[in-house]
């Protein structure tokens, strides 16, 4: 049996505004399983993209603008939503405090396809 200190885990700034503490990967030994948490600034959030694979995301606290294809929802501390795979999506935070939301993907990495081709596309990767 592993034991993984998440408290231990540093926060990483993923984007201008979002700090993002992966929790579950590939490179703690999952095989199925991303989970990773983010704490978005208001104003912030992830652009639209998708994955090949199921995503559940969850608001832990604050208020969120969540849009799957042209489909806008607004989901606060918890509420959950799941994302099909191939849907393009994304989120921004809505309030006036911090987002913090944790996303749990149906595969070991982040693997991600955004509309801007600058954004990183793989995270957690085991080398």
């Amino acid at each position: 049996m592993q034991t993984i200190d998440h408290e231990r885990e540093k926060l990483d700034q993923w984007r201008p505004g979002v700090m993002t503490r992966m929790r579950i990967s590939a490179l703690n030994g999952a095989a199925q399983l991303c989970v990773f948490e983010q704490f978005v600034e208001p104003g912030t959030g992830a652009p639209t993209h998708y994955h090949t694979v199921e995503e559940v995301l969850t608001v832990l606290e604050g208020q969120a603008d969540i849009w799957i294809e042209a489909e806008h929802a607004t989901l606060a501390a918890g509420q959950s939503t799941i994302i099909p795979p191939h849907q393009r999506h994304g989120f921004q935070n809505i309030g006036q405090t911090t987002l913090h939301v944790q996303a749990i993907l149906a595969a070991p990495i982040f693997e991600a396809s955004f509309d801007d081709q600058t954004e990183t596309r793989r995270r957690w990767a085991a080398a």
